[in-house]
């Protein structure tokens, strides 16, 4: 799979898509015009990008997704962590505290993920 980011209006394209899917292609073309004011022919560009992308497929006209966007998005945290933090989560959790505290509900529930992931 290429490269796993979207930009501002491919995210609200991709949305439209997992919140819809399947959908006939003539369908992601009116929601593309109702929602971001696309033409026809820019939906399809899009769509043949993510596609290619290996985000979503277009077969027979039906518009699906080949990952949801909960894998979408963990793919994405993935790579964000491996190409910043050299792969670190602990570095990327210690420079996202620098600048942000977590509350006691955060810090309870990222201890119950990480205990639940030890159990395993």
């Amino acid at each position: 799979m290429s490269e796993m980011k979207l930009g501002i209006v491919e995210s609200h394209f991709a949305d439209i898509i997992w919140d819809n899917e399947p959908l006939s292609s003539g369908e992601l073309v009116k929601l593309c015009e109702e929602r971001l004011q696309w033409k026809k022919s820019t939906t399809y560009t899009v769509l043949k990008k993510l596609c290619e992308r290996g985000i979503f497929q277009n077969e027979n006209g039906t518009v699906t997704s080949q990952i949801s966007k909960s894998e979408f998005y963990a793919l994405q945290s993935e790579q964000f962590v491996e190409e910043t933090f050299e792969g670190s989560l602990p570095a990327f959790i210690a420079a996202f505290t620098t600048r942000k505290q977590l509350s006691k509900e955060e810090i309870k529930e990222i201890r119950r993920m990480i205990d639940s992931v030890g159990e395993e």
